[in-house]
């Protein structure tokens, strides 16, 4: 039987969330004997086509939650992991009646799904995971933004940031699908040194520079907010530490960019604020209002490419809002 483990495509966590999951299902659960790989986005209208999902086994991880019959397994830990109450109703329901308390987790407490999916997997059905500790080091610092300065976050030294810099930019879908088994295989570094890996990085390298120059002339910031706004340069992804890097005293940053699918707002903290955490702003809350989402420190909302405007008011209004609390 397959299962097809769908996952947050372009990011890290997500990535190493489905390898951890397949891993985890190959050793423990044993009903599969293949696995195949699916990439989510966060885009404006239906997340889930129900067409992909097959007659196997469907596991969603680091992604919102689906009603869908077809979802046997599911992990997040996302605070906006539910689109509506009416999903968060059939969660909850499902929890009661124990007939998904086995096979749906949630827990917005954790810094990254990998690590949910670790250590549930480790508790309730004997996992091992002592030969991930490294990928789950990891994943905690790229998805909780752990990193020790900026500087470590924007000039990329370890392989795990140049993975990620890798997974958040792949064009080609085939990609991702062929990195996610290799990271619970392999170290880190093994993985960067794939020929296939090794060809990417010198362009998407360059790349990176260029998108810090991009923001270094397009960003500014008034009462500890930072925007800039690169719609009218297209791009898949750009490292989201660079504004603070350029303005270290930033308490936020809302950063206006377009892709090949969606407008982004991308609203976040600086990591290092001095601001103690108790006085800053609740940005998955804000986020939610425009149908958005992500954590309490980062959050994002997508439009259609074509609604720039419909995005530059959000984004604006959002601004403002965050300023009012300097």
């Amino acid at each position: 039987m397959e299962c097809r483990v769908f996952y947050h495509d372009k990011c890290f966590d997500g990535a190493c969330s489905a390898s951890v999951f397949a891993r985890f299902h190959r050793e423990c659960v044993k009903t599969a004997d293949r696995f195949s790989f699916y990439g989510l986005v966060h885009r404006a209208g239906a997340l889930f086509d129900e067409n992909a999902f097959i007659e196997g086994e469907n596991a969603v991880v680091d992604f919102k939650y689906s009603t869908s019959p077809k979802v046997t397994w599911w992990f997040d830990h996302h605070q906006s992991a539910f689109l509506t109450p009416a999903d968060e109703a059939d969660f909850r329901r499902g929890q009661a009646d124990g007939s998904t308390a086995m096979r749906k987790f949630f827990d917005p407490k954790y810094v990254s799904c990998t690590g949910l999916i670790a250590d549930v997997g480790a508790a309730k059905f004997g996992f091992d995971v002592k030969p991930l500790a490294d990928l789950v080091k990891w994943a905690n610092i790229v998805d909780g933004a752990k990193y020790e300065s900026a500087e470590a976050a924007v000039e990329m030294a370890a392989p795990a940031m140049k993975l990620t810099m890798v997974i958040e930019s792949a064009q080609d879908h085939s990609l991702v699908p062929k990195l996610i088994p290799l990271l619970t295989e392999m170290s880190l570094q093994d993985v960067l040194d794939q020929p296939f890996v090794q060809e990417l990085l010198g362009p998407l390298m360059e790349r990176h520079w260029a998108a810090l120059d991009l923001i270094r002339q397009r960003a500014v910031m008034d009462r500890g907010v930072i925007t800039f706004d690169i719609t009218d340069q297209p791009t898949e992804g750009y490292n989201k530490f660079i504004p603070y890097y350029l303005f270290p005293d930033a308490v936020y940053n809302v950063g206006l960019s377009k892709s090949s699918f969606r407008t982004k707002v991308a609203v976040g903290t600086n990591p290092w604020t001095k601001v103690p955490a108790e006085k800053l702003v609740n940005l998955a809350v804000i986020c939610e209002r425009y149908g958005g989402g992500g954590h309490a420190r980062v959050g994002a909302i997508s439009f259609p490419p074509d609604c720039e405007d419909e995005a530059r008011k959000a984004a604006a209004e959002i601004v403002a809002e965050l300023r009012a609390t300097a």
